[in-house]
This record gives C-alpha cells, structure tokens and sequence, in this order.
C-alpha cells in the first residue's frame, strides 16, 4: 500500500492516519516534521498522545522512538505539554 509502514514505529494505524491527513511519502513526513504531522493527526483522533509525537520523531530520524536523544525528548514533551 504505502512505504510509511517500513519507517520504524510506524504500524499499519499510525500509518493509516498519516494517509487521513495528507502524508503519504517518507518524504512528506520529513517535510512536514513530527510536531506538524502530530498536529494534525490530533485533529482527526484527540487520543493522539506524547508516546506518538515520538513514534513520528523516531520514524524521520530512522530510529525507535527510544533511541531518540534526550534533548529530543525532552523538546518533544515540552511541545506536547504546551499543547495540553
């Protein structure tokens, strides 16, 4: 169907949400970035969460979302908790 599924923590869900808003190419989520694409999958499903906005960040730098830097991390939550 879609090459996002082969992005590491990209499942088939995550995957069919990033088709509903738009991105459909690796990349376009690396155009758009992690924060962008976050938002606008919490505007289609409000249960988006922090763990998912990391999930995204992983998918672009090619990494499991726990490997991400704790610099990124920690930029990443601060979004997210801004946004709450």
């Amino acid at each position: 169907m879609y090459e996002l599924s082969k992005l590491p923590n990209i499942g088939k869900t995550l995957e069919t949400q990033l088709v509903q808003v738009g991105i459909e190419t690796t990349q376009q989520l690396k155009q758009i970035g992690s924060k962008q694409a976050w938002l606008s999958i919490k505007a289609i499903d409000p249960s988006a969460c922090y763990n998912r906005l990391c999930a995204l960040e992983g998918a672009i730098q090619g990494v499991r979302w726990y490997y991400l830097s704790d610099d990124t991390k920690k930029e990443l939550k601060e979004f997210y908790n801004n946004l709450k």
